[in-house]
């Protein structure tokens, strides 16, 4: 598959069942911006080039967390930064991680996932790295 932007939100837009693009945008913003925050190095720039035009600076602009967020406390920052309830952050991480995981090969997904703590990997829709 052809990961262009507009790809990349219309498989986020599905997910979620958003009416537009324009929700998966936020929603991408939201939860790229709160992963990038706890990703470091090569690992997150890597992600960066991978993810389609537009993509990657809210992973490589963002601060970095001063700790690791356990998934629940994730869920938690994303619904702090969207201003939205929980259920739709939750909404927001499940469209919005598993794309993220197609766009990604194997190798680099296990990278990431063993930056974060364990159980984030059913966030991406994926099982953690043994």
């Amino acid at each position: 598959m052809d990961w262009n932007l507009d790809t990349f939100l219309t498989q986020v837009t599905e997910r979620a069942g958003y009416e537009g693009t324009q929700q998966a945008a936020r929603a991408v913003q939201n939860v790229l911006e709160v992963l990038g925050a706890h990703l470091v190095g090569d690992d997150r720039t890597d992600l960066a080039h991978v993810l389609p035009g537009g993509c990657g600076p809210l992973l490589t602009q963002t601060e970095p967390a001063t700790e690791p967020l356990t998934p629940v406390s994730f869920v938690e920052a994303v619904a702090d930064r969207s201003n939205e309830e929980l259920a739709e952050a939750r909404r927001q991480i499940d469209a919005v991680l598993p794309t993220l995981a197609q766009v990604t090969d194997d190798a680099l997904l296990r990278r990431l996932l063993t930056q974060l703590p364990p159980g984030h990997a059913g966030l991406f829709g994926c099982t953690d790295p043994g």
